[in-house]
């Protein structure tokens, strides 16, 4: 099955072309895993300067440069766009893309808040376009065998989740996780990928409580989050930009457990142990850094003519971000 993309083109087997909005290091780690699959890929990267877009088309191989990011959607050889600019440019960028006609994968997390998520997802729903936050974990060899144990029911009723991301940052007031203009602030950058980890396994949680401590520049620099749903389940998460902590995950069921190594976030391995303490190991092989798979994913969807992945829903991120927002106003 095929469907047509931008610019009318037949998306079959032939590789998506991608144009990369921002030329940062996430857009820099997606450029090179484009490079392990033949689903993409890039052809046209959109700076903030001909200087910056040439240089990083060079490493690359990139043909087409733009010193800007409206000539970047505007480009007939792009039939998707990546976002990978600052948090408080996405939406806007986000909406560059859609109006031009562009599908869209967004990096995490998808906005600063859910009212940008809910116009961001409204606004690719209204064009009938593909969108998608780039929540690369859910795409990765051992998060897709992680579900389908939880499915299969090996690990009975869940009970637990735990998550950690901590990384330990100079204090730079510069630097975007500690500058306010610049979407400061660990949640939003580290903290997601265990709220995320847990609306994978649980959904949206009943009850948040959220204990925050600021960072020197008064944004919020450790987090620790915890959720209850109706189940009965809780998750328990933390996340900190002043030291490096385990950055594992954790699914606890009434029949077994799973422990993932880490980084979780990252491609991984993990363990299986069952009630009675006999464990199995999984090794998943993955190639890259793992930004592939969810390029992949994307073409994947645009040629099955899906306006969003089954495994990242559109709803599921304006939800995520709902309930981020919930913890910081907590603070």
């Amino acid at each position: 099955m095929s469907s047509t993309g931008a610019g009318g083109r037949e998306l079959t087997a032939e590789p998506l072309r991608w144009g990369l909005i921002g030329s940062g290091l996430i857009a820099t780690a997606f450029a090179a895993d484009l490079s392990v699959t033949d689903s993409g890929r890039a052809v046209a990267i959109g700076s903030r300067s001909q200087e910056s877009a040439d240089r990083f088309a060079d490493k690359f191989g990139i043909p087409n440069r733009h010193a800007s990011y409206e000539a970047l959607v505007s480009d007939p050889e792009v039939d998707v766009v990546y976002v990978a600019t600052p948090h408080p440019m996405h939406l806007a960028n986000a909406l560059l893309a859609l109006d031009a006609g562009k599908p869209v994968l967004v990096e995490k997390a998808l906005t600063m808040n859910a009212a940008e998520a809910r116009e961001l997802v409204a606004s690719a729903r209204a064009k009938k376009l593909f969108a998608m936050e780039a929540m690369w974990t859910r795409f990765l060899p051992h998060t897709i065998e992680v579900n389908r144990l939880i499915a299969d029911g090996a690990l009975g009723d869940i009970v637990t989740v735990m998550a950690d991301h901590g990384q330990w940052f100079p204090k730079d007031p510069s630097f975007r996780l500690f500058a306010h203009e610049l979407g400061g602030g660990v949640l939003l950058d580290c903290g997601v990928y265990p709220v995320s980890f847990a609306s994978m396994v649980l959904g949206k949680p009943d009850q948040i409580l959220g204990l925050v401590t600021p960072a020197f520049t008064g944004v919020d620099g450790q987090t620790s989050m915890l959720f209850g749903y109706s189940s009965g389940a809780q998750a328990v998460l933390t996340c900190t930009s002043s030291a490096v902590t385990p950055v594992r995950a954790a699914i606890v069921g009434t029949e077994a457990r799973i422990e993932i190594d880490s980084l979780f976030y990252a491609p991984s391995c993990f363990t299986l142990i069952r009630r009675d303490g006999e464990a199995t190991r999984f090794e998943p092989p993955a190639t890259g850094k793992g930004l592939h798979y969810e390029a992949d994913e994307v073409a994947r969807c645009l040629r099955a003519g899906l306006l969003e992945s089954p495994l990242m829903p559109l709803d599921e991120s304006i939800s995520i971000m709902e309930t981020m927002d919930t913890v910081l106003a907590q603070a």
